[in-house]
């Protein structure tokens, strides 16, 4: 269902790409939107090594949501920061690419767990992460990505 990489020589682990998946706190999610043009935002996200899914937060209405509840098929790109080897201009990037399927969190509880983790990413400052949970919380939507397929590879720009 999905096409081998091409450029085979340069794919990545899979533990790597998970790894890449952990560390990133940013990536964009591509669905299909209006008029079935592909529609890309960059959203942060938070990946459950425990379930194995990705999630994000935003708000309850809008075009990326629209477009989820009529098409679920999505995918959600990531790269890190890349890399020079020394004594080279060129820059290494890895980069994942997610397959799955995309739906509304509706559980409150998963709600405050995945805002509360998506926090976590940015700071360890607790008063702070209650604080903005107690205030956003309560006007949020939280989208959970099921891979279907996750590929990466290393790019080096030369």
């Amino acid at each position: 269902m999905f096409r081998e990489m091409r450029r085979f020589k340069q794919q990545l682990e899979k533990a790597e790409c998970l790894e890449i998946l952990k560390k990133e706190v940013r990536g964009v999610l591509s669905v299909l939107g209006d008029d079935d043009y592909p529609y890309g935002i960059i959203l942060d996200h938070w990946y459950n090594e425990k379930d194995g899914k990705l999630y994000f937060h935003g708000a309850p209405v809008g075009h990326k949501i629209d477009s989820i509840k009529k098409h679920d098929k999505v995918s959600y790109v990531v790269h890190d920061q890349g890399y020079r080897k020394e004594g080279d201009w060129a820059l290494n990037i890895k980069s994942v690419v997610v397959f799955g399927r995309a739906k509304i969190v509706e559980d409150k509880e998963k709600q405050k767990e995945i805002c509360t983790e998506l926090c976590k990413k940015f700071t360890d400052d607790e008063e702070y992460i209650k604080k903005e949970l107690a205030n956003a919380l309560a006007r949020v939507c939280c989208i959970e990505l099921t891979p279907e397929h996750i590929t990466g590879k290393l790019v080096n720009e030369s």
